[in-house]
């Protein structure tokens, strides 16, 4: 076990893992940020999408002992008081079904839309479904990243 200093939501924190423990469990466990959410475990499906530095990343794959000077962003950090372009957009267009998948969603959408703000229906669409929605909401996930874009611009 190690104790380490990781800014989350633009706070310091401490927090005692082992060096191999998960990202997502650091999160979960030890920060009570619950948003964050366990889908397979291998870094394939998304639902546990968090930005490190910006970069949408599966904190399924990221051990503690990579969390040294990076500055990580969950769900419960995108937005202060007034939601995000792509939270409002996900409202607006009733995307989430079950709900499960949807933190990882707008993760990898921010993200995306960051380094590509004026995004194509194909660029979507391949950026978005690098993450899996079990209820194949990927129409109203599509639609509401072309909103957010749109919002954004």
């Amino acid at each position: 076990m190690a104790t380490y200093s990781i800014n989350v939501n633009g706070k310091n924190k401490s927090v005692t893992a082992d060096d191999d423990t998960p990202l997502l469990w650091v999160l979960r466990d030890e920060l009570n940020l619950v948003g964050t959410k366990f889908g397979c475990g291998i870094g394939q499906c998304g639902a546990c999408t968090v930005h490190v530095d910006g970069v949408a990343v599966r904190s399924c794959s990221v051990p503690a002992a990579n969390l040294k000077d990076v500055k990580i962003t969950t769900i419960e950090g995108l937005s202060n008081e007034e939601l995000h372009p792509v939270q409002d957009a996900w409202k607006a267009l009733d995307v989430p079904q079950c709900g499960y998948c949807q933190a990882g969603q707008i993760m990898t959408a921010t993200s995306f839309l960051k380094q590509n703000a004026n995004p194509n229906a194909t660029e979507i669409r391949e950026a978005m479904h690098r993450n899996i929605c079990r209820c194949a909401s990927y129409n109203r996930i599509e639609k509401a990243v072309a909103l957010a874009a749109k919002k954004m611009s």
